[in-house]
C-alpha cells in the first residue's frame, strides 16, 4: 500500500494537505500564466467560490466566538477581516506569493507582490480546500487565518467597542484620572436617521471619536477609538 503524499511546505503553512493537489496548483494559476500557456483554466472561477466559502465561515466564526457583538459591529467586523486588505497580509504571511503562477509580464511587474492578486488567488484556496474536503475542512483553514488576522491587531476597535467605556473608565481609575468625558459635537440627518459624533476626552485631553445612528452607540466607538490609541496611554494632566 502506497503512503499518503507528503505535505508541500505551502500546505504545511496553510493547514490542509490536498487529496487531489490539482486544485490546489488550479488555485495558484493566474489569468496570465494560462495565457501564455493556451490554456483555458485559471483561479477566477475558485475564486468566485471562495469569496462565498470564505464569508459564511467567517460569519459563523464570528457569531460563535463573540456573542457580545451586536449585528452591526459583526457587520463591521467581518468586512475588515475579508476584505482585499486583510486577505493579502495573510496570504503573505504564508508565502503565497513565492507559490503563485504568473506570467513572465506579471512578474516583471511585481505580481507575486500585488495585493489584489495574493487575496484573489487566497479566496481560491480556500474553494479549493473545500472541494477537496468539504467545508470542515475549509473552517479549520480560515479559522486559522481569523485568529491569526485578530492577534495581529485586525479589527482591534471593533472588538474593544463591544464594551469599550467601561474597559476605558477601568483603565482612567486604575491610572487615577479623572474618568472619561464624552463630548456630543454634532448631529446630522433627518430625524428618522440622524447620525451622532461625539469625542472621547481623557487625562485632559481628546483621545477619541465616534459615530453612530445612537448617542450610546457613537460614545461606545470613540472610547474604542480612544482605546486603540492608548499607545503609549496618555499622560496625565495635572
Amino acid at each position: 500500500m502506497l503512503g499518503l503524499r507528503a505535505a508541500t511546505p505551502f500546505e504545511k503553512r496553510l493547514g490542509h494537505r490536498f487529496r487531489r493537489p490539482e486544485l490546489l496548483e488550479l488555485a495558484l494559476t493566474h489569468r496570465s500564466y494560462a495565457n501564455e500557456r493556451g490554456a483555458e483554466e485559471h483561479y477566477e472561477r475558485l475564486e468566485f467560490l471562495g469569496d462565498a466559502v470564505l464569508g459564511l465561515v467567517t460569519a459563523e466564526w464570528l457569531y460563535r466566538n463573540h456573542p457580545a457583538l451586536p449585528e452591526g459591529e459583526l457587520s463591521r467586523l467581518k468586512a475588515q477581516l475579508v476584505s482585499r486588505g486583510a486577505l493579502a497580509r495573510h496570504a503573505a504571511a504564508i508565502e503565497l506569493g513565492e507559490v503563485l503562477r504568473v506570467g513572465v509580464g506579471e512578474e516583471r511587474s511585481g505580481g507575486r507582490a500585488k495585493a489584489s492578486l495574493l487575496a484573489d488567488s487566497l479566496e481560491a484556496v480556500f474553494a479549493a480546500v473545500y472541494l477537496d474536503a468539504g467545508l470542515a475542512a475549509a473552517a479549520k483553514v480560515i479559522d486559522r487565518m481569523l485568529v491569526s488576522l485578530l492577534a495581529a491587531g485586525e479589527g482591534r476597535t471593533q472588538l474593544l467597542g463591544a464594551d469599550a467605556k467601561t474597559r476605558l473608565q477601568e483603565i482612567a481609575q486604575a491610572q487615577g484620572w479623572e474618568l472619561p468625558e464624552y463630548r456630543h459635537v454634532a448631529a446630522t440627518g433627518p430625524d428618522h436617521s440622524r447620525l451622532y459624533q461625539v469625542e472621547c476626552w481623557l487625562a485632559g485631553s481628546r483621545a477619541g471619536q465616534g459615530e453612530g445612528s445612537s448617542k450610546k452607540l457613537a460614545e461606545q466607538r470613540a472610547a474604542a477609538d480612544a482605546l486603540a490609541r492608548l499607545v503609549p496611554a496618555p499622560a496625565r494632566s495635572d
